[in-house]
């Protein structure tokens, strides 16, 4: 779910080969961060305040009250973004050194959007307890952890138990930051074909980690029914095999008890969301309500190709750049990261992502269409609107709490 960028060459791509003349590879040489110092080294006096002997003073200050982190270090604005590399856009598990490049990438974003500073940190394990370990011990550096690009079942578990171990925020970006814009899309476009949300019957192709937090986040926001199909079918309380992730699912979700496969799901569907990059056959699309809404997210290549969308479909969003109504991540997570850090907020709630969902919706409100359901993934008023919106919410829950 992560920005398009243009293919290498297939040759260089399939092979593993660095092409060259390919401006990507030119683009990445030596990566796509440095570090930058923010106050001068000019004379022995700026040396003896930034280090020796005058930052003992502030780190004295500290140690007698931890709080002052939080005005001399770099601490509340820097987030860590973790991965194992087991789940890393569409390449799968490619491990922490491929990895790096897309946490690089990532940590470029959080700056660019935000002025969120970043750390990427790639771990060379897979094991959920060292995951949780290694960051929660490398917490009290960081103001928040963006885990990222963690396969499913195993990211829920991991962000669960994070999130329980650390005083700061824990966001997967790969759940939270899709559902936070695909609950976006969907209020606007449900204004378009004047539905309310509490009246749609939606289909979410996908039960891995974006399937299941849109399922969650859009129950949370109101729409009336969800079915969820994974590579097996409908997800039912009858269905035999489930994992723990998927029984909850099935408890909460699929009203009409509904069984069998992506086609029965969608008889009389209003809205198919596509998580999942199993491709969806036109057939099954026939069955839909007409006058819906398609939103086939896989990246490079969606469920359901735009041009046969829009033949079932009223409103139609993917995952890529070079079609209209991109559902892109980073309309959410820098401004979340933003509001949350400014908010000095310890965790992410559900209605601080119902509000930063909220936020990027607005931004079209006054320019509404079919083809503009979200703004532009560029649009220079989307962090700060949902930095607010995050940050009022915060405050709201500690005063409710």
């Amino acid at each position: 779910m992560s920005a398009h960028v243009p293919d290498a060459p297939q040759s260089s791509h399939l092979a593993g080969r660095v092409d060259p003349n390919d401006p990507v590879f030119a683009l990445h040489r030596r990566g796509k961060l440095a570090v930058a110092s923010t106050i001068p080294l000019r004379s022995r006096e700026d040396l003896s305040l930034a280090y020796t002997p005058g930052v003992a003073r502030v780190s004295e200050a500290i140690a007698a009250d931890p709080s002052l982190t939080a005005e001399y270090t770099w601490v509340p604005n820097t987030v860590a973004v973790v991965t194992d590399g087991t789940a890393v856009l569409g390449l799968g598990d490619i491990g922490p050194h491929a990895a790096m490049p897309v946490m690089e990438g990532k940590a470029v974003l959080f700056k660019q959007f935000a002025n969120v500073d970043a750390v990427p940190i790639c771990l060379d394990t897979k094991d959920p307890d060292e995951i949780v370990e290694t960051a929660a011990r490398l917490a009290p550096s960081f103001g928040g952890i963006n885990l990222e690009d963690i396969s499913a079942p195993r990211c829920f578990d991991i962000e669960r138990r994070l999130d329980a171990a650390v005083s700061i925020p824990v966001f997967h970006d790969d759940q939270h930051g899709t559902a936070i814009v695909v609950t976006a899309a969907l209020r606007n476009a449900a204004k378009l074909i004047n539905r309310k949300l509490n009246d749609l019957r939606v289909v979410i192709s996908g039960a891995g980690a974006a399937g299941v937090a849109v399922t969650r986040m859009l129950l949370a926001a109101g729409v009336g029914d969800v079915v969820v199909c994974d590579s097996r079918g409908v997800v039912h309380t009858g269905r035999a095999g489930l994992n723990s992730v998927k029984v909850e699912l099935a408890a909460d979700t699929n009203r009409d008890g509904r069984t069998g496969g992506i086609a029965e799901a969608l008889a009389d569907a209003d809205v198919l969301i596509g998580v999942s990059g199993g491709q969806i056959a036109e057939a099954a699309l026939a069955g839909m309500n007409p006058g819906g809404i398609i939103f086939a997210l896989a990246n490079p290549h969606p469920e359901v190709h735009p041009d046969v969308a829009r033949q079932h479909a009223a409103v139609v969003a993917t995952g890529r750049s070079d079609f209209p109504n991109q559902i892109n991540n980073v309309l959410a997570f820098p401004g979340v990261f933003r509001g949350a850090l400014d908010a000095r907020a310890e965790r992410i709630t559900e209605e601080m992502k119902l509000a930063a969902a909220q936020a990027i919706a607005d931004c079209v409100v006054d320019d509404l269409r079919p083809d503009q359901i979200v703004p532009s993934p560029l649009d220079p008023r989307v962090a700060p609107a949902v930095a607010g919106a995050v940050a009022a919410a915060s405050a709201d829950s500690a005063l409710g709490s």
